[in-house]
């Protein structure tokens, strides 16, 4: 369907435009690979680094917002040579470092120019400068060397933990190789780095220098050291003003509840509908002629005679009404007959708003829209004209097969019930819905006894949103979106659609004031109901249904239930909690990968752990109902140490043990002990081959980068010798095992010294990246879903921006940027200002280029167009936190 091409074009140019990007698309986007990569240092005037901001973007570059130097910088802007990191790391790697003026002249000139004239230097007594960065720069550039460093193995002892990963920054930047005391037996020291400088420090078999250095080594003895080497958080504490931590917290939260209060579905149909006036005496007319029209059989004649005497505030007899509706559902009625009865009722509906008017006027809609067989009120006749539409059973006998005329006019009564709830919708957004006095005693008028409230839930059950007619409403809708012949539906799937955007964002809005909390479940439990019945749809229908859905405040929760339903379906456990930024990020991205490798997934399973009443829990081996065996209730016991039976049958290399729990079903093999090792971690330090085997060919695959106290199981293995497993762990993970490194910088492959052996793991790690092969169904699928809840989201919940009066959003990123996130929020007890808060941090982590681990290279190397989607809304966040730091748009 074309509808969908144009949702991502419009959620791709609505999501720029929230973030102050005014481009077009493909501009925005799409990036040339040459495009100049920049980082910003010794500029602290605002104005100044907003030009700059606005001219790298103007010009097609990129730019990393960050206190720390990042690698994949091609150009450092700094206004001279600077004893700072970003400075010293750019210099050791042969970067260009460049003045201001070279962006500033390159916007005048329309393109790049050149970087040697802005080079910087180091000025001297005479007319001339020195320009180490680019004695550093040539030759890296020639061959020379790989960085400043080449060939300098460090024993880097620093005291301070955060100056020495800021010095370990900068001398990896230069190529060297950097050890930790104690350093390997095996390796040559060639220049100890030490502060302060001690005893033991000067006793290994190498020159021993202070950290300062570095800088004499970079720019020459006689630098000016007065520019001090600083770390990153003294950088932070000296360049941001104090922030009154309470202030920004109630700031916040006043920023958080205008964002909820305002309405998400507006029709401007309704804004200015000129029904001010309250119609309190709006009364049924005295049509005996009309009645003997009907009695003849004249059905046509008593329409015109309708039309002709309606003005607002006359009310033709509800059972002419109805006589009308049982004529035009035995299909009798003429097209010109349907045209004009369409017409009337919208007449009545605006001279005669229910929304503006007392009660007996309510009284009259409920008795006029209902069918005339049954008699059961609202949602039946609502019920049984989407029946028909989609060729279904009814309330009573209809002709078969169904008739173009009958179709019509249950077309044109969902579109009035439709019309009808907007109106309803739009008068509580405006407020119109107040206490109204009627000459004739007529009390106040309460938004239950509206009609859309009598529609959908009975008495008993306003207090839920899932009642049971927007339960049927829902499987309506999805067997709409189903079969063959979607197409066919699609003008009724939209009705259907927006339909149960209303009745949510309706009951959402007369509920969210009075209890918050009964809102978010209400909305969780309709979510998880939707994606359990609609589980059997195509990708295309979901992303077709999501896609239409017209509030946010629905369409958000929607998505997360689908995509943790898919998730779900192949044993990928998610973290819980509330849905936010930083979840998506560190839990979401991850099992897309992971759901991407897994083959078992497929687009049209039906067993998902997921059900209406079960909350979307797995479930338990004792609650499978799948008709297979069930294991005993003992094999989820643990013991004192958090160990399953899993856990010590791995431990034991009890291998008939394994496989026989493996078989079992809603066996959790991720299970984690108290320490949070898995039984994959238990097998690999124990050595069993036999169980490694096992539990790699169970479907769901374990989850191999699985870290625990710093331990992943390729490390576990290799530390203990055991190079067997670690050859299987590879061949079925590839070389993102590799990547992996600890706290102290090392990949698993530096446990090993052989060379040769050394050899065989990488590979076996390029035999497990050619194994690979994406799940490209589940991939896309759950693609398509981030994509949407990534937009969704940052449209329901959008951090407060340079626009806001009190420039909240621009406090609390200089807040984060001086102060840990735990320390801005001790003490704050809104949840709302905290969730703010924790988003800010993780689109700034962003910025700096945190986080891109946690998608997987073979997903990043999709070629799918929803895949695509995402990997640019991605970069669309990454964007936001810079323009967070910069605190203004660089385009406007």
């Amino acid at each position: 369907m074309n509808s969908i091409n144009d949702f991502k074009v419009e959620i791709l140019y609505s999501f720029t435009k929230k973030i102050h990007l005014q481009c077009s698309v493909e501009k925005t986007f799409v990036m040339e690979s040459c495009a100049p990569v920049f980082q910003i240092s010794g500029i602290k005037n605002r104005e100044e680094k907003i030009a700059l901001l606005r001219g790298i973007h103007q010009l097609g570059g990129k730019y990393i917002g960050s206190s720390v130097y990042h690698s994949v910088c091609t150009h450092l802007i700094s206004p001279q040579v600077l004893a700072s990191e970003k400075s010293l790391a750019s210099c050791a790697a042969g970067k260009w470092v460049v003045t201001p003026d070279y962006v500033l002249d390159s916007v005048r000139n329309g393109s790049w120019l050149p970087e040697e004239p802005y080079e910087v230097a180091i000025p001297t007594d005479t007319t001339s400068a020195v320009s180490p960065v680019r004695h550093w720069r040539e030759k890296v550039t020639s061959g020379a060397i790989t960085g400043a460093f080449h060939g300098w193995r460090v024993l880097l002892m620093v005291h301070d933990s955060s100056r020495s990963v800021m010095f370990k920054r900068v001398l990896q930047a230069g190529s060297a190789t950097i050890y930790s005391h104690p350093p390997p037996s095996h390796a040559s020291i060639t220049h100890v780095l030490a502060k302060p400088i001690t005893q033991d420090t000067s006793s290994h078999n190498a020159p021993c220098f202070p950290v300062n250095h570095i800088v004499q080594y970079l720019y020459g003895r006689n630098f000016d050291m007065k520019s001090n080497i600083t770390t990153n958080n003294e950088a932070k504490e000296t360049s941001v003003v104090e922030v009154d931590f309470s202030k920004l917290e109630a700031d916040l939260r006043e920023y958080a509840i205008e964002q909820e209060d305002h309405p998400r579905l507006l029709f401007l149909e309704f804004v200015d509908d000129n029904h001010h006036r309250l119609l309190s005496q709006a009364t049924e007319t005295d049509s005996s002629n009309i009645g003997a029209m009907i009695e003849c059989g004249l059905f046509v004649e008593a329409l015109d005679a309708i039309q002709s005497d309606m003005f607002p505030g006359i009310l033709p007899p509800a059972p002419y009404l109805m006589y009308l509706i049982e004529y035009a559902q035995q299909g009798n009625a003429t097209t010109v007959f349907l045209r004009s009865f369409q017409q009337v009722m919208h007449r009545l509906l605006m001279a005669n708003p229910p929304w503006l008017a007392p009660a007996t006027v309510k009284e009259y809609y409920s008795q006029v829209l209902q069918c005339p067989h049954c008699k059961m009120g609202q949602w039946p006749f609502l019920e049984t004209a989407i029946s028909y539409c989609l060729s279904s059973d009814t309330c009573h006998q209809h002709r078969k097969p169904a008739l173009p005329t009958v179709l019509r006019f249950y077309s044109d009564v969902l579109e009035f019930f439709l019309k009808l709830f907007q109106g309803e919708l739009s008068s509580v957004n405006a407020g119109d819905f107040r206490q109204l006095l009627a000459p004739g005693g007529v009390g106040q008028i309460s938004t239950s006894g509206s009609l859309l409230y009598g529609t959908f839930w009975t008495v008993w059950e306003r207090s839920t949103l899932l009642s049971c007619a927007v339960k049927k409403l829902i499987q309506l809708m999805v067997q709409a979106a189903s079969g063959e012949h979607i197409d066919k539906h699609e003008h009724l799937l939209a009705i259907l659609l927006d339909l149960l955007s209303v009745l949510v964002e309706f009951w959402c809005t007369k509920h969210f004031k009075l209890n918050q909390k009964v809102v978010e479940k209400g909305l969780k439990d309709l979510a998880e109901y939707f994606a359990f019945t609609s589980q059997s749809l195509s990708i295309v229908a979901l992303d077709e249904m999501v896609a239409r859905i017209s509030t946010t405040r629905l369409k958000l929760p929607l998505v997360d239930a689908i995509f943790r339903n898919m998730c779900c379906k192949i044993g990928i456990t998610l973290d819980g909690g509330p849905l936010s930024l930083k979840k998506v990020v560190l839990s979401y991205l991850p099992a897309l990968g992971r759901l991407a490798q897994n083959h078992s997934w497929t687009q049209h399973t039906t067993n998902s752990c997921m059900s209406p009443d079960t909350n979307c829990r797995t479930l338990s081996p004792v609650e499978n109902e799948s008709g297979g065996k069930c294991c005993p209730k003992g094999f989820n016991k643990v013991n004192a140490a958090g160990e399953t039976l899993l856990h010590r049958a791995c431990k034991r290399n009890q291998v008939e043990t394994v496989l026989y729990i493996l078989a079992c079903p809603g066996i959790d093999v991720n299970v984690k002990d108290h320490v949070g090792w898995t039984p994959l971690h238990e097998a690999c330090n124990s050595g069993s081959t036999a169980c490694v085997e096992a539990l790699l060919r169970h479907q769901p695959t374990p989850i191999l980068n699985c870290v625990a106290d710093g331990v992943s199981p390729l490390r576990d293995a290799l530390l203990n010798g055991y190079t067997d497993i670690a050859k299987m762990l590879l061949e079925v993970g590839g070389s993102d095992l590799l990547q992996q490194t600890n706290e102290n910088g090392r990949t698993a492959l530096d446990l090993v010294a052989d060379a040769s052996q050394r050899a065989e793991l990488l590979r076996c790690a390029q035999a497990g990246n050619s194994a690979r092969v994406l799940n490209h169904g589940a991939l896309e699928a759950g693609s398509c879903m981030l994509a949407h809840l990534i937009v969704c989201y940052q449209e329901e919940r959008r951090l407060p921006d340079s626009t806001h009066p009190d420039d909240v959003g621009r406090t609390l990123a200089r807040a984060l940027e001086a102060h840990a996130f735990q320390r801005v929020t001790l003490g704050w007890t809104d949840q709302r200002a905290v969730s703010l808060a924790a988003d800010a941090e993780i689109l700034l982590e962003m910025a700096a280029g945190k986080h891109r681990g946690r998608v997987c290279e073979t997903v990043k190397a999709c070629k799918g167009e929803n895949t695509a989607l995402l990997l640019r809304l991605l970069e669309c966040l990454q964007s936001e936190g810079g323009i967070l730091l910069a605190g203004e748009n660089p385009l406007e």
